[in-house]
Protein backbone atom coordinates (compact mmCIF):
# COMPACT_ATOMS: atom_id res chain seq x y z
CA UNK A 1 0.00 0.00 0.00
CA UNK A 2 1.25 3.48 -0.94
CA UNK A 3 -0.38 5.93 1.47
CA UNK A 4 -0.04 9.57 0.38
CA UNK A 5 -2.92 11.20 2.27
CA UNK A 6 -1.10 12.17 5.45
CA UNK A 7 -2.65 15.63 5.59
CA UNK A 8 -6.01 13.93 6.12
CA UNK A 9 -4.73 11.60 8.82
CA UNK A 10 -1.59 9.67 9.71
CA UNK A 11 -0.98 6.10 10.80
CA UNK A 12 -0.75 5.90 14.60
CA UNK A 13 2.83 5.35 15.70
CA UNK A 14 3.72 2.40 17.98
CA UNK A 15 4.30 4.74 20.92
CA UNK A 16 0.81 6.23 20.57
CA UNK A 17 -0.82 2.81 20.31
CA UNK A 18 1.00 1.57 23.41
CA UNK A 19 0.02 4.67 25.40
CA UNK A 20 -3.64 4.32 24.39
CA UNK A 21 -3.71 0.64 25.30
CA UNK A 22 -2.22 1.38 28.70
CA UNK A 23 -5.02 3.84 29.44
CA UNK A 24 -7.69 1.41 28.30
CA UNK A 25 -6.28 -1.14 30.74
CA UNK A 26 -5.98 1.44 33.57
CA UNK A 27 -9.20 3.33 33.04
CA UNK A 28 -9.37 5.70 36.01
CA UNK A 29 -11.10 9.08 35.73
CA UNK A 30 -8.55 11.90 36.24
CA UNK A 31 -11.06 13.74 38.42
CA UNK A 32 -11.48 10.83 40.86
CA UNK A 33 -9.68 11.08 44.21
CA UNK A 34 -8.76 7.42 44.66
CA UNK A 35 -5.57 5.75 43.43
CA UNK A 36 -6.87 4.93 39.95
CA UNK A 37 -7.92 8.54 39.51
CA UNK A 38 -4.57 9.85 40.75
CA UNK A 39 -2.74 7.59 38.30
CA UNK A 40 -4.94 8.78 35.45
CA UNK A 41 -4.28 12.40 36.46
CA UNK A 42 -0.55 11.72 36.37
CA UNK A 43 -0.86 10.28 32.88
CA UNK A 44 -2.89 13.31 31.82
CA UNK A 45 -0.23 15.71 33.05
CA UNK A 46 2.57 13.67 31.44
CA UNK A 47 0.75 13.95 28.12
CA UNK A 48 0.29 17.69 28.68
CA UNK A 49 4.01 18.08 29.34
CA UNK A 50 4.89 16.18 26.15
CA UNK A 51 2.53 18.28 24.02
CA UNK A 52 3.88 21.47 25.59
CA UNK A 53 7.48 20.36 24.90
CA UNK A 54 6.61 19.77 21.24
CA UNK A 55 5.39 23.37 21.03
CA UNK A 56 8.19 24.84 23.12
CA UNK A 57 5.60 26.01 25.63
CA UNK A 58 4.82 25.79 29.33
CA UNK A 59 2.71 22.84 30.40
CA UNK A 60 0.00 25.03 31.92
CA UNK A 61 -0.54 26.69 28.51
CA UNK A 62 -2.03 23.50 26.99
CA UNK A 63 -5.78 22.84 27.00
CA UNK A 64 -6.85 19.49 25.58
CA UNK A 65 -9.75 19.38 23.12
CA UNK A 66 -11.39 16.76 20.91
CA UNK A 67 -9.30 17.88 17.91
CA UNK A 68 -8.20 20.82 15.81
CA UNK A 69 -11.75 21.88 14.96
CA UNK A 70 -12.76 22.29 18.58
CA UNK A 71 -9.49 24.10 19.34
CA UNK A 72 -10.21 26.55 16.51
CA UNK A 73 -13.75 27.11 17.73
CA UNK A 74 -12.62 27.67 21.31
CA UNK A 75 -10.03 30.19 20.13
CA UNK A 76 -12.29 32.16 17.78
CA UNK A 77 -15.49 32.28 19.82
CA UNK A 78 -13.52 32.81 23.01
CA UNK A 79 -11.60 35.76 21.57
CA UNK A 80 -14.75 37.31 20.12
CA UNK A 81 -16.63 37.03 23.42
CA UNK A 82 -13.70 38.38 25.40
CA UNK A 83 -12.99 41.42 23.21
CA UNK A 84 -16.30 41.97 21.42
CA UNK A 85 -16.99 45.13 23.40
CA UNK A 86 -13.64 46.65 22.36
CA UNK A 87 -14.11 46.13 18.63
CA UNK A 88 -15.91 44.05 16.01
CA UNK A 89 -13.29 43.54 13.31
CA UNK A 90 -11.66 40.19 12.49
CA UNK A 91 -8.93 39.38 9.96
CA UNK A 92 -8.61 35.96 8.33
CA UNK A 93 -7.88 34.52 4.89
CA UNK A 94 -10.15 33.32 2.12
CA UNK A 95 -8.58 29.86 2.19
CA UNK A 96 -8.68 28.92 5.85
CA UNK A 97 -9.87 25.50 6.90
CA UNK A 98 -13.64 25.36 7.41
CA UNK A 99 -13.00 24.93 11.15
CA UNK A 100 -12.02 28.62 11.02
CA UNK A 101 -14.22 29.90 8.20
CA UNK A 102 -17.51 28.59 9.61
CA UNK A 103 -17.06 30.15 13.10
CA UNK A 104 -15.97 33.43 11.51
CA UNK A 105 -18.99 33.40 9.22
CA UNK A 106 -21.24 32.84 12.23
CA UNK A 107 -19.67 35.84 13.97
CA UNK A 108 -20.18 37.87 10.83
CA UNK A 109 -23.91 37.14 11.04
CA UNK A 110 -23.82 38.39 14.63
CA UNK A 111 -22.51 41.78 13.56
CA UNK A 112 -18.74 41.33 13.38
CA UNK A 113 -16.96 42.64 10.29
CA UNK A 114 -14.51 40.25 8.66
CA UNK A 115 -11.67 40.97 6.25
CA UNK A 116 -10.84 37.92 4.11
CA UNK A 117 -7.31 38.25 2.78
CA UNK A 118 -6.78 36.77 -0.68
CA UNK A 119 -3.71 34.64 -1.45
CA UNK A 120 -1.59 35.31 -4.51
CA UNK A 121 -1.08 32.78 -7.29
CA UNK A 122 1.52 30.91 -5.25
CA UNK A 123 -0.85 30.49 -2.33
CA UNK A 124 0.76 33.03 -0.04
CA UNK A 125 -0.82 35.86 1.93
CA UNK A 126 1.69 38.66 2.29
CA UNK A 127 2.68 40.39 5.48
CA UNK A 128 2.02 43.72 3.74
CA UNK A 129 -1.58 42.77 2.94
CA UNK A 130 -2.12 41.61 6.50
CA UNK A 131 -0.65 44.76 8.03
CA UNK A 132 -2.74 46.96 5.74
CA UNK A 133 -5.91 45.19 6.93
CA UNK A 134 -5.35 46.01 10.63
CA UNK A 135 -7.75 48.65 11.97
CA UNK A 136 -8.17 50.32 15.36
CA UNK A 137 -11.16 48.05 16.02
CA UNK A 138 -9.41 44.80 15.01
CA UNK A 139 -9.70 42.40 17.94
CA UNK A 140 -8.78 39.06 16.35
CA UNK A 141 -6.65 37.72 13.53
CA UNK A 142 -6.84 34.02 12.70
CA UNK A 143 -4.37 32.89 10.04
CA UNK A 144 -3.45 29.28 9.32
CA UNK A 145 0.23 28.44 9.57
CA UNK A 146 0.33 25.95 6.67
CA UNK A 147 -2.45 25.77 4.12
CA UNK A 148 -3.72 22.22 3.88
CA UNK A 149 -4.02 22.22 0.08
CA UNK A 150 -1.57 24.86 -1.15
CA UNK A 151 1.24 24.01 1.27
CA UNK A 152 1.93 27.73 1.66
CA UNK A 153 3.50 28.83 4.94
CA UNK A 154 2.31 32.13 6.39
CA UNK A 155 4.72 34.54 8.13
CA UNK A 156 2.95 34.00 11.44
CA UNK A 157 5.63 35.51 13.72
CA UNK A 158 5.78 38.74 11.71
CA UNK A 159 1.99 38.94 11.48
CA UNK A 160 1.58 38.45 15.22
CA UNK A 161 4.12 41.20 15.90
CA UNK A 162 2.38 43.55 13.47
CA UNK A 163 -1.01 42.99 15.11
CA UNK A 164 0.30 43.40 18.66
CA UNK A 165 2.26 46.50 17.68
CA UNK A 166 -0.85 48.14 16.23
CA UNK A 167 -3.37 46.81 18.78
CA UNK A 168 -1.62 45.45 21.89
CA UNK A 169 -4.79 43.86 23.29
CA UNK A 170 -5.86 42.15 20.04
CA UNK A 171 -5.58 38.36 19.90
CA UNK A 172 -3.65 36.45 17.24
CA UNK A 173 -4.65 32.83 16.59
CA UNK A 174 -3.06 30.36 14.20
CA UNK A 175 -4.34 26.98 13.12
CA UNK A 176 -1.07 25.00 13.17
CA UNK A 177 -2.66 21.60 12.54
CA UNK A 178 -0.62 21.20 9.34
CA UNK A 179 2.41 22.93 10.83
CA UNK A 180 3.44 20.84 13.83
CA UNK A 181 6.48 18.70 12.89
CA UNK A 182 6.22 20.01 9.31
CA UNK A 183 7.75 23.46 9.72
CA UNK A 184 10.01 24.47 12.62
CA UNK A 185 8.45 26.79 15.18
CA UNK A 186 8.01 27.25 18.90
CA UNK A 187 5.25 29.01 20.78
CA UNK A 188 7.78 31.28 22.45
CA UNK A 189 9.32 32.57 19.22
CA UNK A 190 6.09 32.57 17.23
CA UNK A 191 4.34 35.15 19.39
CA UNK A 192 0.83 33.90 18.66
CA UNK A 193 -1.62 34.11 21.54
CA UNK A 194 -3.47 30.95 20.54
CA UNK A 195 -2.25 27.90 18.59
CA UNK A 196 -4.41 24.95 17.51
CA UNK A 197 -2.97 21.47 16.92
CA UNK A 198 -4.38 17.98 16.33
CA UNK A 199 -3.18 14.52 17.36
CA UNK A 200 -4.10 12.45 14.32
CA UNK A 201 -2.03 14.65 11.99
CA UNK A 202 1.17 13.68 13.84
CA UNK A 203 0.70 9.91 14.25
CA UNK A 204 -1.56 10.12 17.29
CA UNK A 205 -5.19 8.99 17.46
CA UNK A 206 -8.32 10.73 16.25
CA UNK A 207 -10.30 12.42 19.01
CA UNK A 208 -7.63 14.57 20.66
CA UNK A 209 -6.26 18.02 19.98
CA UNK A 210 -5.04 20.98 21.95
CA UNK A 211 -5.17 24.74 22.13
CA UNK A 212 -2.08 26.59 23.32
CA UNK A 213 -3.12 29.70 25.27
CA UNK A 214 -0.52 32.32 26.05
CA UNK A 215 0.05 32.76 29.76
CA UNK A 216 -1.92 35.72 31.07
CA UNK A 217 -4.65 35.40 28.44
CA UNK A 218 -7.94 34.21 29.91
CA UNK A 219 -10.65 33.00 27.55
CA UNK A 220 -14.29 32.26 28.38
CA UNK A 221 -15.12 28.53 28.11
CA UNK A 222 -16.83 27.01 25.09
CA UNK A 223 -18.10 23.89 26.91
CA UNK A 224 -19.55 24.17 30.41
CA UNK A 225 -19.85 21.41 32.97
CA UNK A 226 -17.50 19.91 35.51
CA UNK A 227 -14.72 22.42 35.03
CA UNK A 228 -12.00 20.19 33.58
CA UNK A 229 -9.02 21.67 31.70
CA UNK A 230 -8.86 24.72 33.91
CA UNK A 231 -12.62 25.23 33.48
CA UNK A 232 -12.07 25.94 29.77
CA UNK A 233 -13.19 22.59 28.39
CA UNK A 234 -15.51 20.64 30.65
CA UNK A 235 -16.03 16.92 30.21
CA UNK A 236 -14.16 13.82 31.30
CA UNK A 237 -10.86 13.73 29.47
CA UNK A 238 -10.50 11.13 26.66
CA UNK A 239 -7.46 9.55 28.24
CA UNK A 240 -6.55 6.92 25.60
CA UNK A 241 -6.48 9.58 22.85
CA UNK A 242 -4.77 12.18 25.06
CA UNK A 243 -2.08 9.80 26.26
CA UNK A 244 -1.46 8.73 22.67
CA UNK A 245 -1.22 12.41 21.69
CA UNK A 246 1.47 13.00 24.27
CA UNK A 247 3.38 9.90 23.18
CA UNK A 248 3.19 10.92 19.52
CA UNK A 249 4.49 14.39 20.40
CA UNK A 250 7.43 12.94 22.33
CA UNK A 251 8.32 10.54 19.51
CA UNK A 252 7.82 13.10 16.74
CA UNK A 253 9.94 15.75 18.42
CA UNK A 254 12.95 13.41 18.44
CA UNK A 255 12.98 12.94 14.65
CA UNK A 256 11.28 16.13 13.45
CA UNK A 257 14.27 17.69 11.65
CA UNK A 258 15.15 14.53 9.74
CA UNK A 259 11.47 13.89 8.93
CA UNK A 260 11.02 17.39 7.51
CA UNK A 261 14.09 17.01 5.30
CA UNK A 262 12.93 13.63 4.02
CA UNK A 263 9.44 14.90 3.18
CA UNK A 264 10.86 17.94 1.41
CA UNK A 265 13.07 15.71 -0.74
CA UNK A 266 10.04 13.63 -1.74
CA UNK A 267 8.04 16.78 -2.54
CA UNK A 268 10.82 18.09 -4.77
CA UNK A 269 11.22 14.73 -6.48
CA UNK A 270 7.50 14.59 -7.28
CA UNK A 271 7.41 18.13 -8.65
CA UNK A 272 10.49 17.55 -10.80
CA UNK A 273 9.01 14.41 -12.35
CA UNK A 274 5.35 15.34 -12.78
CA UNK A 275 5.96 15.76 -16.50
CA UNK A 276 6.15 11.96 -16.74
CA UNK A 277 2.35 11.86 -16.35
CA UNK A 278 0.41 12.83 -19.50
CA UNK A 279 -1.35 16.16 -18.97
CA UNK A 280 -0.58 16.46 -15.26
CA UNK A 281 0.39 19.78 -13.75
CA UNK A 282 1.30 21.13 -10.34
CA UNK A 283 -1.31 23.55 -9.00
CA UNK A 284 0.29 24.45 -5.70
CA UNK A 285 3.25 23.51 -3.54
CA UNK A 286 4.48 25.95 -0.97
CA UNK A 287 7.29 25.89 1.54
CA UNK A 288 5.71 23.10 3.59
CA UNK A 289 7.56 19.85 2.93
CA UNK A 290 4.60 17.52 2.73
CA UNK A 291 1.90 18.92 0.42
CA UNK A 292 1.61 18.99 -3.39
CA UNK A 293 -1.65 19.72 -5.20
CA UNK A 294 -1.79 18.31 -8.73
CA UNK A 295 -4.34 18.29 -11.52
CA UNK A 296 -5.08 16.45 -14.73
CA UNK A 297 -7.48 18.90 -16.41
CA UNK A 298 -10.19 17.14 -18.38
CA UNK A 299 -10.44 14.28 -15.91
CA UNK A 300 -12.33 14.13 -12.63
CA UNK A 301 -10.72 13.88 -9.22
CA UNK A 302 -12.94 11.01 -8.10
CA UNK A 303 -12.10 8.98 -11.18
CA UNK A 304 -8.40 9.45 -10.56
CA UNK A 305 -8.77 8.52 -6.88
CA UNK A 306 -10.74 5.38 -7.78
CA UNK A 307 -8.17 4.25 -10.34
CA UNK A 308 -5.31 4.94 -7.95
CA UNK A 309 -6.89 3.03 -5.09
CA UNK A 310 -7.42 0.08 -7.45
CA UNK A 311 -3.62 0.11 -7.63
CA UNK A 312 -3.35 0.40 -3.83
CA UNK A 313 -2.29 4.07 -3.95
CA UNK A 314 -4.16 6.51 -1.71
CA UNK A 315 -4.45 10.28 -2.19
CA UNK A 316 -7.29 12.77 -1.71
CA UNK A 317 -9.18 15.35 -3.74
CA UNK A 318 -8.24 18.07 -1.27
CA UNK A 319 -9.26 18.60 2.33
CA UNK A 320 -10.88 15.51 3.79
CA UNK A 321 -13.15 17.87 5.77
CA UNK A 322 -14.83 19.40 2.69
CA UNK A 323 -15.69 16.27 0.74
CA UNK A 324 -18.13 16.75 -2.10
CA UNK A 325 -17.49 20.46 -2.60
CA UNK A 326 -15.23 22.25 -5.10
CA UNK A 327 -12.10 23.36 -3.28
CA UNK A 328 -12.41 26.91 -1.96
CA UNK A 329 -8.62 26.89 -1.52
CA UNK A 330 -7.84 26.23 -5.18
CA UNK A 331 -10.56 28.70 -6.19
CA UNK A 332 -8.88 31.34 -4.04
CA UNK A 333 -5.60 30.58 -5.83
CA UNK A 334 -7.24 31.40 -9.16
CA UNK A 335 -7.32 27.87 -10.54
CA UNK A 336 -9.88 27.20 -13.27
CA UNK A 337 -12.89 24.97 -12.64
CA UNK A 338 -11.40 22.38 -14.99
CA UNK A 339 -8.17 22.35 -12.99
CA UNK A 340 -10.03 22.07 -9.71
CA UNK A 341 -12.31 19.31 -10.95
CA UNK A 342 -9.24 17.25 -11.87
CA UNK A 343 -7.25 18.06 -8.73
CA UNK A 344 -5.74 15.61 -6.28
CA UNK A 345 -3.61 16.28 -3.21
CA UNK A 346 -0.52 14.28 -2.41
CA UNK A 347 0.62 14.63 1.18
CA UNK A 348 3.72 12.91 2.48
CA UNK A 349 4.43 11.56 5.94
CA UNK A 350 7.56 10.56 7.76
CA UNK A 351 7.15 6.90 6.71
CA UNK A 352 7.16 7.61 2.95
CA UNK A 353 10.15 6.73 0.79
CA UNK A 354 11.44 7.62 -2.67
CA UNK A 355 9.98 4.34 -3.93
CA UNK A 356 6.53 5.68 -3.06
CA UNK A 357 6.98 8.56 -5.49
CA UNK A 358 7.98 6.07 -8.20
CA UNK A 359 4.92 3.95 -7.52
CA UNK A 360 2.60 6.96 -7.44
CA UNK A 361 3.83 8.37 -10.76
CA UNK A 362 3.54 4.96 -12.40
CA UNK A 363 0.02 4.43 -11.02
CA UNK A 364 -1.10 7.95 -11.97
CA UNK A 365 0.16 7.53 -15.54
CA UNK A 366 -1.69 4.22 -15.86
CA UNK A 367 -4.83 5.80 -14.40
CA UNK A 368 -4.77 8.73 -16.81
CA UNK A 369 -4.40 6.39 -19.78
CA UNK A 370 -7.22 4.17 -18.48
CA UNK A 371 -9.59 7.10 -17.97
CA UNK A 372 -8.81 8.42 -21.44
CA UNK A 373 -9.78 5.12 -22.99
CA UNK A 374 -6.25 3.90 -23.62
CA UNK A 375 -4.88 7.19 -24.96
CA UNK A 376 -1.88 8.89 -23.36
Amino acid sequence: MIYLDNSATTAPCPEAIAAAQAQMEHWGNPSALHRLGVEAKEALETARANVAAALGAEKRSIVFTSGGTEADNLAIFGAAEKLGKRGRHIITTAYEHHAVLRPVEKLEKQGFEVTYLQPDGTGRVSLEAFTAAIRPDTILATIMMVNNEAGAVAPIAQMARALHRANPEAIFHTDAVQGLFKVPFSARSLGADLISISAHKIHGLKGAGALYIRQGLHLPPLILGGGQEGELRSGTEAMPAIAAFGAACKAGKQTASADMAQMAALRDQLIARIGEVPGAQVLASGEAPHIVSLSVPGLRSQGLINCLQDRDVYVSAGSACSRGHRSHVLSALGCSNEQIDGAIRVSFGRDNLAEDVDAFLRALSESVIQLRGGRA
